[in-house]
């Protein structure tokens, strides 16, 4: 099930607190700002700092 509407205008980075949008393939949220991946498992988006993936 993606992630819905509502959950993705309320989510923000957890780092710099902006906008998130999701990425082409649907798997990860992502922050243009801090050029941060975060992925989604199971459904469930892993918005810890630590667990981010650097974008390229």
């Amino acid at each position: 099930m993606p992630i819905s509407k509502e959950l993705l205008e309320i989510l923000a980075c957890p780092q710099c607190k902006g906008e998130i949008r999701l990425n082409e393939t649907g798997d990860g949220l992502i922050c243009d700002k801090c050029r941060l991946l975060y992925e989604i498992k199971d459904d469930i988006p892993i918005m810890l700092v630590e667990e981010a993936k650097p974008l390229k």
